[in-house]
């Protein structure tokens, strides 16, 4: 059950066709994304029910868990369909106590695509992310080092394309002067919207923008906002915010995370929602 209004981004430099409704997999393990979840066969049953759908880009890493994700992902749908990719993050890795470390020496990095491989059942990642250090956010500190190193681990054939995560326009810039970059994943969403100049920056050089926290930080007058919309269109605030992020650029690739078949199911029916000229500009007045 396709949506035929879920239109295709294909990034230049790439020979990717992206539906634009993807898929988050960070939900699929344990609260905290730590450890398995409590209910493995509703995991499996997701992401299968995610394919039948008509969703062809799954997003994860093998530090969510760590490697609960993506050992669900291979259970789920392992041989994977022609035309399924799956893009992942390196860049990170857990702590014991389950904090988020920056890990991005050439050693590290080549261990987390590794991982990736080999929990996945993947001979070659379509699509690695590299997520700058910040925690907080990006900090501007130069990535060219860590990026030399994927570019080593493009050429050996373990990686065909290259990404961005948790970076700003001069770490993009950067980037750009060392490999092709076919995708930015940032926080993006209706309340937050810092990368308003970055997006459009990409979408002119054919880069896809991937927002992560679709629908978090809002206050409740802007929540009320929301709502309002949601009732009018007799739709969730969820979808909502998807169908905004949708119509705000071409290049704008969704990737929603759910653990429930049937709220996946209203995150990709987000696809066919039309936002009038009047909501959006409620939407944009937020």
């Amino acid at each position: 059950m396709y949506i035929p209004s879920l239109d295709q981004f294909t990034p230049a430099h790439c020979d990717i066709h992206f539906n634009r409704m993807g898929y988050g997999a960070m939900q699929l393990a344990g609260p905290h994304v730590w450890g398995p979840p409590k209910d493995r066969a509703a995991a499996v049953a997701v992401l299968r029910a995610a394919i039948e759908l008509g969703i062809n880009h799954i997003d994860t890493s093998d530090f969510y868990g760590p490697h609960v994700t993506n050992e669900i992902i291979r259970e789920a749908l392992h041989p994977y369909r022609d035309k399924l990719t799956i893009v992942t993050k390196i860049g990170f890795l857990r702590g014991a106590d389950q904090s988020w470390v920056p890990a991005a020496s050439a050693q590290q990095l080549r261990e987390a695509v590794h991982d990736n491989l080999r929990n996945l059942g993947l001979s070659v990642l379509d699509v690695v992310n590299l997520r700058a250090p910040g925690v907080a956010g990006p900090d501007g500190s130069s990535i060219a080092e860590a990026l030399a190193t994927l570019v080593r681990l493009k050429e050996e054939g373990l990686i065909r394309h290259i990404g961005l995560s948790n970076v700003d326009a001069q770490q993009v810039a950067e980037a750009q002067q060392i490999t092709d970059i076919v995708c930015v994943q940032n926080q993006y969403n209706l309340a937050y919207r810092g990368d308003d100049a970055l997006i459009g920056a990409l979408a002119a050089q054919g880069i896809a923008y991937v927002p992560f926290f679709p629908l978090g930080g809002f206050t409740p007058l802007q929540s009320d906002v929301l709502t309002r919309a949601a009732a009018a269109m007799h739709a969730t605030p969820m979808q909502v915010a998807l169908a905004w992020l949708l119509q705000r650029s071409p290049n704008i690739l969704v990737i929603p995370g759910t653990s429930s078949v049937a709220h996946l199911r209203e995150n990709v029916a987000a696809g066919a929602l039309q936002l009038d000229a009047a909501t959006l500009a409620a939407l944009n007045a937020m």
